[in-house]
């Protein structure tokens, strides 16, 4: 009969052969450029799912004609009643570029709730938590890359609208400070977006909470109208919010460009990124621990 690996080194005289360690190998630890390429990946897959679906995108794009025409027919009314050519600064033709860059990117982002609330009622989240990846960092890759395709289609068409009525452009700087702004306002609108998703660890429907962000966001976040044009005492309490950074920073840096003051909005941006994210970070934290999955 044959001895076992131990008992051949005890007869050999060798040392005990221990088999610790071989049952299951050690993962090797990633690197940051691994996890790099895994979340470019994920951006990837993304874009991708998202190009597939063609008829959303033109549904989509039928939307923001129709919206728009709306604002134009409002604007105009409102420009002939008050017999003026600005109103704080801003022409008819301004106040409608700053209205589609705001509604472009309105359009553009996708209900994170709803995603994460499907992912904690079926009962998905349990392997995802697992992943060797970030939960948070996972989302927001996706959360990016199907802005960025929705958003680059919304501009697209709303842009097409604008020159056909007002001709092209003369923006200069604007287009590069959009591009810019829009990333902080991204990754601001995610962390929101995310503090409401992530009570779904804690209550099962998240959508109501999520109806009236939309609402502060078309309000006091600057979609139906620049800051300038709301009450003094008004604009002084956005000052302090976050809604303004998602709509109103964006829009303004495009059309009035010479008039923006880039670095406040780019610190005041990276301030409540910082701010958020820790919020984000803790309510995650916190919830994990909670969670009770059901299903799955």
């Amino acid at each position: 009969m044959r001895a076992d690996a131990g008992n051949e080194s005890r007869v050999t005289g060798g040392p005990p052969v221990s088999n610790q360690g071989f049952d299951k190998p050690l993962a090797p630890p990633t690197s940051i450029f691994g996890k790099l390429i895994k979340y470019g990946a994920i951006g990837r897959v993304t874009l991708r799912n998202h190009f597939a679906y063609v008829y959303d995108f033109i549904i989509r794009s039928i939307f923001l004609i129709m919206i728009m025409y709306i604002f134009m027919q409002l604007w105009r009314v409102t420009y002939q009643g008050e017999g003026t050519a600005l109103i704080e600064g801003y022409s008819y033709e301004q106040i409608i570029w700053y209205i589609l860059f705001a509604e472009a990117l309105t359009t553009a982002f996708p209900s994170l709730s709803t995603k994460i609330e499907e992912e904690v009622k079926n009962g998905d989240v349990g392997y995802k938590l697992t992943r060797p990846l970030s939960y948070i960092g996972y989302h927001y890759v996706g959360y990016v890359s199907e802005v960025s395709i929705r958003l680059l289609v919304n501009v697209c068409i709303g842009g097409l609208l604008g020159v056909i009525m007002f001709g092209w452009p003369s923006f200069g700087w604007g287009w590069a400070g959009f591009l810019l702004v829009s990333f902080g306002a991204v990754t601001i609108n995610f962390l929101l977006n995310m503090v409401l998703a992530l009570c779904s660890f804690w209550v099962e429907e998240t959508r109501g909470l999520e109806f009236v962000y939309h609402k502060m966001l078309f309000t006091i976040g600057g979609m139906l109208m620049p800051l300038e044009l709301f009450p003094q005492q008004l604009q002084a309490v956005c000052r302090w919010l976050p809604f303004q950074t998602v709509l109103y920073f964006p829009a303004k840096t495009v059309v009035r460009w010479a008039d923006v003051q880039l670095l406040s909005m780019l610190l005041t941006q990276a301030a409540w990124v910082a701010v958020l994210a820790a919020v984000v970070g803790l309510m995650y934290l916190r919830g994990v621990k909670k969670l009770n999955v059901n299903g799955g």
